[in-house]
């Protein structure tokens, strides 16, 4: 901690300096937790992010069972503000109200739902604490106490879900929560209430069974003319309960000036109970002061000089900056965070942390006696208008060496939210202080600020989500986001941005899941984040199964592609071969990737495989064809199919081909003297260079010939060459379609080519050329050459 903050801890609450420690320490240990929601099963991990999968055979809950009575109660109790410790007031009767508390009781007794409107101070929690307790035996589930702060319409059906049914670690999906509520049959007590008109519609439509009393301000939304609810306007009290309420509040009668001054107040605030209480605190403080000069005056003085004045009518009107002023030093602290907080009140056993005062718990229950801090819900709040009297008063500042009450906030919670020791449920049940905690951080727009709130974020948004408070998860994650971009630190903000896209998924709402997702793999991809990618991936694929669209993979250079472009599904073949980009787009998984992505690895890999087998045989064939037909000069087999070309008469063969003996094989090298040399023969007529001619006889590449004097032309059997024989013989090679494309070095002399009518089966020439063993074994080599170029082609390919 800064030497200069003087503000520490003290032991009793345990010892801590900076903010919350690093994730993994023996002190903030990660808060995992495995929960069913509807047909997924979450996993909280925040470290690299909840992960999401399908439930497994027989995790999925079956009918859900009421809680037993011993819970129940225990649950029920705690949506009742704690009682702090401290010199407390009687409770106050309800004065005024009788005639309307028997009326909302009849209504809820017929099954009828009533709202309570009424402005703040007007004592609308007062009525509902009164008629709650007059209808603990009304319904069958008895009566459930809620409160509709900062709460959409679903949080209130799924903490209503939660306080009927044993729902520890499972949160069903809509149907199943419907179905469920659909049995409970309660008086629910809904405080605070924000929404109306259709969104009201619809709470009262999902309970069917249940009758709502709840109390909402002026500018809520009225309900819809379709609902199936009665309105109760609450206006202030008379003057006579006014005084009435005031000497309760006082414990004395009043004196003649008092009951003057209190009428005054009367016509001033048109008699709201909450300004009384307010004016006995002034007037219990002026006791005090009437005493201590008392105490302190000398014997006989006179009485009129030891008496202390009567605040003004403007002092009364706004009596929250001479109150404070008279409290204690940890009550005057306990309102600064109050008002740095929007009112939200932090609860009594952490006033001694933040105050360093270790009988500050007591703060609260001097706060309640004045009227200064009402109940709302199971919390308390500060009353209406004095944070702004506060404010106005320049009460609100931080003493001079003090640290920001926000950071001191932030520090404090987030080490608190991150121990160990501190159930999750505990932790939802202080959302309220927490998340106006990210909201103030988040109204500097500083980056130091940024910092402090994306710890408290990362340290509190688990411990909503196991609580299953998704609606304060949602929220704490969303401060988190906005806390990460301000701050510039990419790894959170990726972090929140799966987290929001996981709670997406698990709501049902497939199209924002993909957003986000896509939005953290983008982030992580960006900063090498191994880990989360993968993480963010196997979520999103899950999110692309549900909602049936394509999973887009890796760019090249590591990003990921946007969800427009065209996308390469696994498994799927390459079009061309200039498409292997396209095939490797997915990217090559590594060995933590799953099985699942193992297999699509595995499926890109042969199908890229076969893509270049096929091309490099194609290119085999090819480079033989074209040597075969260098080797043959151009001589077309008797059933090769060709489409010859058209006619030309520029040309001056009349479009007539002709055959010339002495240029039938190009490779054919005519000896010096014009006569063309006669292959070296046996005895039995088979040729030296490797054939054997006789009838019946085999080829050096294994063909077999018919007729008889059969020679070979061209090189070795193996590489390809070629045979012919004489009138009666066939061609034992495949000949390519197109002519051979280069010409002999040399004119031959001799013998004068013979022209004959072509036919089906070409007249092979007179006289057989012959080709020495050099030439065969240029052949060769050329062949050679063509099936290394083919082999080239085919290792660029794949």
């Amino acid at each position: 901690m800064d030497p200069k903050n003087k503000r520490q801890r003290p032991d009793h609450i345990g010892g801590h300096s900076g903010f919350t420690p690093a994730f993994g320490s023996p002190v903030s240990g990660a808060r995992t937790a495995k929960i069913v929601a509807g047909d997924l099963r979450l996993t909280v991990n925040p470290v690299d992010g909840s992960q999401v999968e399908p439930v497994r055979p027989g995790e999925r809950a079956g009918t859900p069972s009421r809680l037993t009575p011993g819970v129940t109660i225990a649950r029920r109790a705690e949506q009742s503000p704690p009682v702090p410790p401290g010199v407390m007031t009687p409770a106050l009767p309800l004065l005024e109200r009788e005639e309307t508390r028997e009326r909302l009781v009849r209504l809820l007794s017929r099954g009828r739902s009533v709202r309570v409107t009424g402005v703040s101070g007007a004592g609308r929690t007062t009525l509902l604490n009164a008629v709650a307790a007059d209808c603990a035996d009304l319904a069958p589930d008895g009566v459930i106490r809620l409160s509709g702060r900062h709460r959409t319409v679903g949080d209130l059906l799924y903490q209503l879900y939660g306080l009927v049914f044993d729902a520890e670690r499972h949160r069903p999906d809509r149907p199943e929560l419907l179905a469920a509520l659909a049995e409970v049959g309660a008086v629910v007590v809904l405080d605070d209430l924000e929404v109306g008109g259709a969104a009201l519609d619809e709470l009262l439509v999902a309970t069917p069974e249940c009758a709502f009393l709840v109390s909402a301000g002026p500018d809520v939304p009225a309900p819809s003319p379709e609902a199936q609810i009665e309105e109760v306007f609450l206006t202030g009290l008379g003057r006579r309960s006014c005084l009435q309420l005031l000497e309760l509040v006082v414990e004395r009668p009043l004196e003649e000036d008092e009951r003057g001054w209190a009428g005054d107040l009367w016509f001033e605030s048109e008699g709201l109970p909450l300004r009384f209480v307010q004016a006995g605190g002034l007037l219990r403080r002026r006791d005090a002061a009437r005493a201590e000069l008392l105490e302190n005056a000398e014997p006989g003085a006179d009485p009129f000089e030891t008496d202390v004045p009567l605040p003004t009518l403007a002092q009364s009107a706004a009596a929250a900056p001479l109150l404070a002023a008279s409290g204690t030093d940890a009550a005057r602290r306990a309102l600064i965070f109050a008002a740095t907080l929007d009112g939200e009140v932090p609860h009594h056993a952490q006033l001694p942390a933040l105050t360093e005062d270790t009988h500050a718990d007591a703060a609260v229950a001097d706060l309640l006696v004045c009227g200064l801090v009402t109940a709302s819900g199971g919390v308390y709040r500060l009353a209406s208008g004095v944070a702004a009297q506060l404010r106005t008063a320049g009460l609100l500042e931080a003493a001079e060496g003090e640290t920001d009450p926000v950071l001191t906030l932030a520090q404090h919670y987030a080490w608190w939210a991150g121990h160990t020791s501190v159930p999750a449920e505990r932790v939802a049940a202080e959302s309220g202080v927490v998340l106006a905690t990210l909201g103030a951080l988040l109204a500097h727009r500083d980056a130091g600020y940024a910092d402090a709130a994306v710890l408290l974020a990362r340290t509190a948004a688990p411990a909503f989500a196991v609580a299953l408070e998704w609606g304060a998860w949602e929220r704490a994650l969303r401060y988190g986001q906005e806390a990460a971009r301000v701050s510039g630190e990419v790894a959170q903000e990726a972090y929140f941005h799966h987290e929001l896209g996981v709670l997406a998924l698990c709501g049902g709402a497939v199209d924002r899941a993909r957003t986000e997702l896509e939005a953290s793999i983008a982030l992580r991809a960006a900063i090498a984040d191994r880990g989360g990618e993968i993480a963010g991936r196997r979520a999103l694929a899950l999110v692309a199964d549900i909602g049936g669209f394509a999973v887009p993979g890796p760019d090249a250079d590591g990003g990921t592609r946007s969800s427009e472009d065209p996308t390469v599904l696994i498994g799927e073949a390459p079009a061309t071969a200039s498409s292997s980009r396209t095939v490797t787009a997915t990217g090559v998984p590594g060995d933590d990737d799953g099985p699942s992505a193992r297999r699509g690895g595995r499926r890109n890999l042969i199908a890229a495989g076969a893509g270049a087998a096929v091309v490099a045989v194609l290119g085999v064939v090819l480079t033989l064809g074209a040597m075969g037909d260098e080797s043959d000069g151009g001589t077309k087999r008797p059933d090769a199919v060709e489409v010859d070309p058209s006619a030309d008469e520029a040309d001056g063969t009349d479009g007539i081909p002709t055959d010339d003996a002495t240029t039938g094989d190009p490779s054919t090298k005519p000896s010096e003297s014009g006569t063309p040399s006669a292959p070296a023969t046996t005895p039995g007529g088979s040729a030296t260079d490797g054939t054997t001619p006789a009838d019946g006889g085999t080829t050096g590449d294994g063909s077999s010939t018919t007729g008889g004097g059969t020679t070979t032309t061209g090189g070795s059997g193996t590489d390809g060459g070629s045979t012919s024989g004489g009138p009666g013989g066939t061609s034992s090679s495949p000949k390519p379609t197109s002519k051979p494309t280069t010409k002999p070095t040399d004119e031959p002399t001799d013998p004068t080519p013979t022209e004959t009518t072509p036919t089906e089966n070409p007249t092979p020439p007179t006289e057989d050329p012959t080709t020495s063993g050099t030439e065969t074994t240029g052949l060769a080599s050329q062949g050679t050459e063509g099936s290394t170029m083919a082999g080239t082609a085919a290792d660029g390919i794949s």
